[in-house]
């Protein structure tokens, strides 16, 4: 199948403004993702028809999109770091499964925070525990561990895992790849993680 062409992708682009509402920036940069999560052997139409029926079937009929006046205030109360965590987890995600790694860092970090939900704060896990919560998602669980480990999600010592205590400290580059509220998003999941009923797993 021919791959799309520059004004083929733009008619899509335009499709998609027509369908939600978007600015051109925005509609051009979700059909980006949309492009990547399928792979390279299912490309994007390259008809106008078909271009509204991708943007139907991944955001939503009209009844759950609403009015353009309702995406327009959706955007405005929403940051632009959700708005992108929420495509991204519905373009990459099957339920609980991966479709697939993102190649896009950004992106990646998403789903990295999306799978640290899976681990218990506070408690530590030996290797073949790791690897059985992240198989659940997706078979290649030595690349999702050693993301999970590089972005300093989880850490690791003596052969033993656990969720971080606090937010990393990023640099330059990695700041621009995580999320504005990673710091807040990580709290949030060790509140609420310490707010469950029974008893303490033990600690590291």
């Amino acid at each position: 199948m021919p791959m799309t062409t520059d004004a083929d992708f733009k008619a899509l682009v335009r499709a998609r403004m027509a369908q939600t509402g978007q600015t051109y920036t925005a509609a051009r940069a979700d059909l980006l993702l949309e492009r990547e999560a399928a792979g390279p052997e299912h490309p994007l139409p390259v008809d106008g028809s078909s271009a509204t029926a991708v943007s139907s079937e991944t955001i939503g009929s009209p009844e759950t999109i609403g009015s353009p006046g309702t995406i327009a205030s959706a955007r405005v109360d929403r940051t632009s770091d959700e708005v992108f965590r929420d495509k991204t987890l519905r373009a990459f995600f099957d339920g609980v499964r991966l479709r697939s790694i993102p190649a896009k860092r950004k992106a990646r970090v998403v789903v990295l925070l999306e799978l640290l939900r899976r681990f218990e704060p506070g408690r530590t896990y030996a290797e073949p525990e790791v690897n059985d919560l992240l198989r659940r998602s997706h078979d290649d669980v030595a690349s999702l561990r050693r993301e999970l480990v590089d972005y300093r999600y989880l850490e690791r010592a003596g052969g033993r895992y656990w969720v971080t205590d606090q937010a990393p400290v990023r640099d330059a580059n990695e700041t621009q790849e995580v999320p504005a509220g990673e710091g807040d998003l990580l709290a949030a999941m060790r509140a609420s993680a310490s707010s469950r009923p029974g008893p303490q797993a033990p600690t590291h």
